[in-house]
């Protein structure tokens, strides 16, 4: 058993990174080595970006703060703040676009939370007249394939294309057990890694927005994996998380508890929320889609049935949040982990980014 469970685990982990056409661009189109605008070409690593949402004791951001409130520790250890921008909702985002993908998951979501979802976020859409706070892109995750559409803020517009998707036939199910978590596994950890290469290609800040219970966690007393599938399952975080990172993808897990998960399997994922800092310390659970949210800087929703409002709720981190760069110090080794923490001058206030990053020398 522990072979195929190395082998599965190198499966579900390993996804092709090949390119994945948002807004009707096809992946030939894609210049080789495109970085995002802002990243240092000579110094791979080194330059990190971070956006930051501030929130006060009511979950509320927090606009109008100063380069001054704010402190990067960097392991710890403070660092320099060499930019500094804030966005507001009243604000010329011209320099700095920012979109919303919504990810409607067929694969880990049974068929009627699914029917539920569609429900929610047509809901969602029909609230209010005018345009959606800002432009998003429906994804419907299939066994078979992504269907992305056009990124618009015509909220009519995106309700006809959540009309025209079709979930399609299901062959995966969760009576399938370990085999069948492990094909779920590898289809969800798939779109979001070639998702992740493709936008590191594009400019401005990402809302992905996931709906649904996200893909097993696969770990546990009884899962042992040997030295070779731990390295694996390392360098794997270690790119994904580098890419959401360039991407400037925040990602949000929108979920439903008793109808999409139990309570214990909701909460399993607290305990791998630590940054991984070697590969004998990896599990597949360190690449949780729950795990993965909270290290982006994102949020868990999973507590309420009215799911047009926890997609509401994500959107309004955009209304203010700030931008922050640092120049970290070489890393002693390659795929170095470092843990971040930005600390707020002012009392009451919590700053939400991502919680680490992996240096190189």
């Amino acid at each position: 058993m522990r072979t195929s469970i190395d082998v599965l685990a190198v499966l579900i982990c390993c996804p092709s990174f090949a390119g994945f056409a948002q807004q009707g661009t096809p992946p030939s189109q894609i210049p080789p080595g495109t970085q995002r605008p802002g990243f240092a070409a000579a110094q791979p690593g080194r330059f990190v970006t971070l956006d930051v949402v501030v929130t006060d004791p009511a979950g509320h951001p927090v606009p109008g703060l100063q380069q001054q409130d704010f402190t990067i520790l960097d392991d710890k250890v403070p660092r320099t703040i060499l930019s500094f921008s804030a966005t507001e909702a009243s604000s010329e985002m011209a320099d700095r676009p920012l979109r919303a993908i919504l990810i409607l998951d067929a694969v880990n979501t049974s068929v009627e939370g699914i029917a539920y979802q569609r429900q929610e976020l047509t809901k969602f859409l029909r609230q209010g007249d005018g345009a959606l706070p800002l432009p998003m892109s429906l994804l419907l995750l299939t066994e078979t394939a992504e269907k992305p559409s056009v990124a618009t803020r015509d909220r009519n517009e995106l309700l006809n294309s959540l009309t025209s998707m079709r979930s399609g036939l299901r062959t995966i199910t969760r009576a399938q057990g370990f085999y069948g978590g492990a094909d779920r596994t590898h289809i969800s950890l798939n779109t979001l890694a070639r998702l992740a290469s493709y936008e590191t290609t594009q400019p401005g800040r990402k809302l992905v927005i996931w709906l649904g219970p996200g893909w097993p966690l696969l770990s546990g007393p009884s899962v042992r994996l040997s030295d070779k599938t731990q390295e694996a399952l390392f360098q794997n975080i270690v790119k994904l998380s580098t890419e959401l990172r360039e991407a400037g993808i925040t990602i949000y897990n929108v979920g439903l508890l008793g109808m999409t998960e139990r309570l214990d399997e909701a909460l399993y994922f607290q305990g791998f929320l630590k940054g991984v800092a070697s590969a004998g310390k990896v599990q597949p659970g360190n690449l949780a889609l729950q795990v993965l949210a909270i290290q982006s800087g994102g949020r868990v929703l999973n507590a309420s049935s009215d799911i047009a409002a926890s997609i509401a709720t994500c959107l309004k981190d955009v209304k203010a949040f700030y931008t922050l760069s640092f120049d970290s110090s070489p890393a002693d080794h390659r795929d170095e982990y470092h843990s971040l923490q930005v600390r707020i001058d002012r009392p009451k206030l919590t700053a939400h980014t991502r919680t680490g990053y992996y240096a190189q020398p």
